[in-house]
């Protein structure tokens, strides 16, 4: 029994340490490219603008198909009670039944190319869906990539705030001594177990943010958060102010190659289609068409017979013969087919507003194209001086640093002589603490908007 209890045991716990290794395998550290390219493969904002894309090369097979004769066919069963006129013209008083069977086509020759506007604009509209996608795309990249860096961010903060604590515990423990030893007055530590309270809440808080930006990046990925993180990458710092003198020569790349640009140049091109469609109601149309048809009909209480008079015979005589469902069909066959000119006069000025609508439309496309150029323009000054000022604020930084470092350790042999007190200290070291803070932001600061930079230049921006 006790073996049994034993065996239990191990697989329990054998089991455990699977589950465990399989856990840890599931909670690898995602890369930035591993992120990138998920968001945009599940993104549900991405599947719904791939489906307008798919819409899109539906309406360009509708457009395709207006060109296309079209044909139908129809078919009937009615019954006639009480007088009607019958196949033969003469009115017939008894009940009967009948069929109908016909078949039409039709096909409009010319109607002012208001097909062939509309099939442009088909073409343009895949074009406009796709572009649409691709600035969808390249919104959520960049969302990634921010939320990404926001993490490492908080990581580099809380490893600071890690080894601010270890100072103080360490200082604690050291005063400890000293006041027991009777060196230094118990004022002293009281100081020192306060600062490392502070020092703990500052952990504390920013563990909270660490926390909230790893949830960010999982709310955009659309994935629960459990066990989430990101690999540590070793951030260097970009040369794109180097390469570009000004902030015009990343304009004059992104004006020809932004697909937010190409959309409001199709959109313009889209706006002028509309216009011709409109002015295609002034145009007469013309059509053609065509059509077949056929019927039978039965007396009820008779059969299905018809009188043939035979001309040869003195007299001429009468007879009866077989008129049956598909002797009628075939006796009864017709075709039919013609053109049709249908003439615009006046319709209420309809047309004429419709024109005019369309008109105002594509001046204010026109418009959005020269406000989508001017806000293309400002967001990318604004990068650039973003990038620039973010640059001169990590090297200040840098500087501030250093300077705080040489500071603390000067102030750090003086505490431990005795001549400097708890308070001046702790000064000190409060500054150190917010100079590789502020190192820190500006670093990611500067890699951002950096990346803004290279976003705009077309460069991939994981890398």
């Amino acid at each position: 029994m006790m073996k049994m209890n034993k065996r239990k045991s191990l697989i329990w716990v054998f089991a455990t340490l699977c589950t465990v290794f399989i856990q840890a395998q599931d909670k690898k550290a995602w890369t930035l490219e591993d992120c990138v390219n998920y968001a945009l493969e599940n993104n549900i904002s991405i599947k719904q603008t791939e489906l307008d894309t798919e819409i899109a090369d539906q309406d360009l097979i509708t457009a395709k198909g207006d060109f296309l004769p079209n044909l139908s066919a129809n078919a009937s069963q009615n019954w006639n009670f009480g007088s009607f006129i019958g196949q033969d013209g003469n009115r017939v008083s008894i009940d009967s039944r009948g069929n109908s069977f016909g078949v039409n086509t039709g096909v409009t020759l010319f109607n002012g190319f208001r097909k062939t506007s509309v099939y442009q604009q088909a073409k343009l509209g895949i074009e406009s869906s796709q572009l649409q996608l691709d600035i969808l795309k390249d919104n959520i990249s960049v969302n990634v990539v921010n939320s990404y860096l926001n993490i490492l961010l908080n990581k580099e903060n809380l490893k600071v705030a890690e080894e601010q604590i270890l100072i103080s515990e360490k200082q604690v423990q050291q005063l400890s001594d000293l006041v027991d030893a009777g060196v230094r007055p118990r004022a002293d530590l009281y100081e020192v177990q306060a600062q490392l309270a502070s020092d703990r809440e500052r952990l504390t808080n920013v563990q909270n943010s660490l926390d909230l930006a790893l949830l960010g990046l999982t709310q955009l990925l659309q994935i629960s958060n459990e066990g989430f993180d990101v690999e540590d990458i070793e951030l260097s710092l970009p040369e794109v102010l180097v390469e570009h003198k000004s902030s015009n020569d990343i304009f004059n790349y992104a004006i020809q190659n932004r697909p937010e640009i190409k959309k409001a140049e199709l959109d313009i091109e889209t706006s002028e289609l509309s216009v011709d469609i409109a002015k295609s109601a002034y145009y007469p149309t013309l059509s053609f068409g065509a059509g077949l048809g056929t019927s039978y009909q039965h007396f009820q209480g008779q059969k299905d017979l018809r009188a043939v008079v035979d001309q040869s015979t003195n007299p001429p005589t009468i007879s009866l013969v077989d008129n049956g469902f598909m002797q009628q069909l075939e006796d009864n066959l017709g075709y039919n087919f013609g053109f049709r000119l249908d003439i615009p006069i006046f319709n209420r000025f309809q047309t004429k507003a419709n024109v005019s609508r369309a008109e105002i439309n594509k001046k204010r496309i026109e418009l959005s194209l020269d406000q989508a150029k001017q806000d293309l323009r400002s967001t990318i000054e604004q990068a650039y001086a973003d990038a620039k000022a973010a640059f001169k604020q990590f090297e200040s930084s840098q500087v501030s640093l250093d300077a705080q470092k040489e500071s603390f350790k000067n102030a750090q042999e003086s505490y431990n002589l005795g001549v400097m007190n708890s308070f001046e200290f702790e000064q000190v070291r409060n500054r150190l603490v917010n100079a590789e803070a502020n190192l820190i932001n500006a670093k990611y600061n500067f890699v951002f908007t950096t990346k803004v930079l290279d976003f705009y230049l077309g460069k991939p921006i994981t890398e």
